[in-house]
């Protein structure tokens, strides 16, 4: 194996691993569900929606 394969081969692996991270943060912050009794919000809310929480 060249140099350029090795490159090949490091570029899938940090993809594939940045894809799965990804994946694995979004489900987890959504299954959290939506009543936040834990205080804190999801990744999607910003401060401005606090203000509108009851």
């Amino acid at each position: 194996m060249n140099q350029s394969d090795w490159l090949f081969l490091v570029l899938i692996a940090i993809t594939s691993t940045s894809l799965i991270v990804f994946v694995v943060q979004f489900f987890r912050g959504r299954r959290g569900g939506g009543s936040g009794d834990d205080g804190r919000a999801g990744w999607w809310e910003g401060p401005w929606d606090e203000d509108r929480k009851p």
